[in-house]
């Protein structure tokens, strides 16, 4: 009993660790200098756009890469090893960030782009963990524990950062560029020193004997991904569950990534926003260990569901505010359902696979969601500039120009509500008990 409390503890803690990368970096700092300090100058819509299109490459290198990856892991019992691989490379490149000067927004998005590459491989094989730490009567708990600490953590350091930004002198610091350029130093060393936690105390299920080559080990990997796919275009369950959450995951990432980007180009100021990022993240640590709780005691699909529509109605509220004080109160609504609705579509999925080959199927779980995050970000560019491009009138003065930004910018977020409502169609259509007798088949052959 010990030692698998010591193996969630052990699991949760990654969380802890590299919800640093997603809210200081991700969420908070990145938008933000790289729209006033790494892209000085340029049109808001424009930045905009090269944001979007840089998150969206950077997943869509993921995305081709994590079900090939989960195959070989599976077949190695590498879960762990690719974890370290990947989470060490974005501990590198988001220190490197503090390298890169003004103006050289290519070198910013490079780095970026790899940053998350490293982020989210990593995320493929921790969360393919998850059925080895829990059993299925704790998993959606330690799901949302995950979840939840990984709000606590992330947000814990995200305060000193914006405090080191807010009065860089106490600090020892010259002003605030400074202070954000030690602040991806500070991600660096926080995410690098506690996935230490998860190395050492979570156990990895072995499934294949070990003293098979590394090159039998990428041959046998390649070989189930394609009978996995195989299985997988004939596994409704799964099949129509994946589609569901590649399009509701999808609007999800998207708020998450391009949230502050969004405000800036209202006009709010980003002290502001960084208040409301704050928020988000205490906020969500209770609601995520709430959600965990209502999907055992309630039931997984309703809590999915009712997450759904909360960010249905923060979107299409997001897309008509105009005063800091709402944002602030979106900020809340969505740290109460953006921990849960992540937790619960993981431990979700995690009874609908077999067990036996987790990390292939989480995979493709998480091949999806990058997909996913390809389309919105790159979606909110092209709706924005198309928009702009048309409203635009001939010699515009400097009112219209910021007038017709302005409006670009809320069409580009309602794009993303179309997301919200496919997806939560088609997850009515998920057959759960269906999903588990399929399961439970496979991971006997």
């Amino acid at each position: 009993m010990e030692a698998k409390k010591k193996a969630v503890w052990g699991w949760v803690m990654y969380d802890w660790a590299n919800s640093a990368f997603a809210t200081t970096v991700m969420a908070g700092f990145f938008p933000i200098f790289f729209k006033q300090y790494w892209s000085h100058g340029v049109d808001v819509n424009v930045s905009t756009a090269q944001l979007g299109f840089g998150n969206s490459i950077a997943s869509l290198l993921v995305a081709l890469m994590a079900p090939i990856l989960g195959a070989i892991a599976d077949k190695g019992s590498a879960k762990k090893k690719f974890l370290i691989f990947f989470a060490y490379l974005g501990v590198l490149m988001t220190a490197a960030l503090f390298l890169v000067q003004k103006g050289q927004w290519v070198w910013a998005i490079f780095i970026y782009a790899m940053g998350i590459i490293g982020f989210s491989g990593a995320n493929v094989f921790y969360d393919s963990l998850l059925p080895s730490v829990a059993g299925e009567d704790k998993i959606d708990y330690v799901s949302g524990l995950g979840f939840s600490m990984g709000y606590l953590g992330g947000g814990l350091l995200f305060l000193i950062n914006v405090l080191m930004t807010l009065m860089p002198q106490k600090f020892g610091l010259p002003d605030a560029a400074a202070a954000v350029r030690i602040a991806f130093i500070s991600v660096a060393l926080w995410w690098g020193l506690f996935t230490i936690f998860t190395i050492f105390w979570v156990p990895e299920e072995k499934f294949v004997p070990l003293k098979e080559s590394g090159k039998s080990f990428i041959h046998a990997g390649f070989r189930q991904l394609i009978e996995t796919f195989k299985k997988v275009r004939h596994l409704k369950v799964v099949f129509v569950f994946l589609l569901a959450y590649w399009l509701y995951i999808d609007g999800v990432d998207t708020i998450i990534r391009m949230a502050v980007d969004y405000g800036l180009s209202l006009g709010f100021q980003s002290n502001d926003l960084i208040v409301a990022l704050l928020i988000v993240q205490f906020v969500g640590f209770p609601a995520a260990l709430v959600f965990g709780k209502l999907g055992e005691k309630w039931s997984v699909r309703k809590s999915i569901f009712l997450a759904i529509a909360i960010y249905m109605g923060v979107t299409i509220w997001g897309t008509m505010m105009t005063q800091k004080t709402e944002f602030y109160i979106l900020a809340i609504v969505i740290g109460l359902v953006q921990g849960g609705i992540q937790a619960l579509s993981r431990s979700y999925y995690s009874r609908l696979i077999p067990k036996n080959q987790a990390a292939e199927y989480y995979g493709f779980y998480n091949m999806l969601g990058k997909f996913a995050v390809i389309i919105g970000p790159a979606l909110m560019g092209i709706v924005g500039l198309t928009v702009k491009r048309i409203l635009m009138p001939p010699a515009p003065t400097p009112e219209q120009v910021s007038a017709v930004g302005q409006l670009a910018s809320r069409w580009s977020i309602a794009s993303i509500l179309i997301l919200f409502l496919l997806g939560a169609i088609l997850f009515y259509f998920v057959d759960e008990e269906k999903g588990k007798e399929q399961a439970a088949l496979l991971a006997t052959e």
